[in-house]
């Protein structure tokens, strides 16, 4: 594996705290933008970075995802990832909005939330065009871990990790929480 994956992080990350900064449509309150520095990552870690399968099921069940304003939003499960963090086995459900999606969606909140990052927990979107292998696997790098919006201003509404995804392991990568 060549560091092409980290010079590329890195470039969004900094990308992203300028948006974040200084950006209208920045999630940010205005009056705070003036004080970021940028947001706060972990230091960009190999071991938190996994190519694998998904485990897609054949009947994928829709399932009732609560959001951070108490409202509802309808996923559909598509299939699951297994892979390994610190010796411990851990799984995670990937989601998708439609069938015909082909982006899924990996919300979470693992054993540093509401300590060094979000209380609600983070998410991950892997697109095909940038989180797929030649042989069809899927990168699923926890260093691209971000917070939702909810995360900077209670005027948004997010979907919260469903508990199937409330890790039991800390994720020591990604977005820190904010402030």
């Amino acid at each position: 594996m060549t560091d092409d994956w980290k010079r590329t992080l890195e470039t969004q990350r900094a990308e992203k705290d300028q948006y974040f900064a200084n950006d209208p449509h920045s999630p940010i309150p205005p009056a705070e933008r003036e004080s970021i520095d940028g947001l706060e990552y972990y230091p960009t870690d190999g071991d938190y970075r996994f190519e694998l399968p998904l485990s897609e099921y054949d009947d994928p069940e829709r399932v009732v995802v609560g959001t951070s304003t108490d409202g509802e939003r309808e996923y559909l499960r598509w299939g699951e990832f297994r892979f390994t963090v610190d010796g411990e086995d851990v799984t995670v459900q990937a989601y998708k909005s439609e069938p015909g999606d082909d982006r899924l969606w990996v919300p979470f909140r693992d054993a540093t939330s509401g300590e060094a990052t979000y209380g609600a927990g983070r998410y991950l979107d892997l697109e095909p065009g940038t989180h797929r292998t030649a042989d069809g696997k899927w990168i699923l790098d926890f260093n691209e871990a971000y917070n939702p919006t909810c995360a900077y201003s209670d005027q948004y509404d997010c979907p919260l990790p469903p508990m199937e995804n409330w890790l039991e392991v800390p994720i020591e990568a990604g977005e820190k929480t904010f402030h």
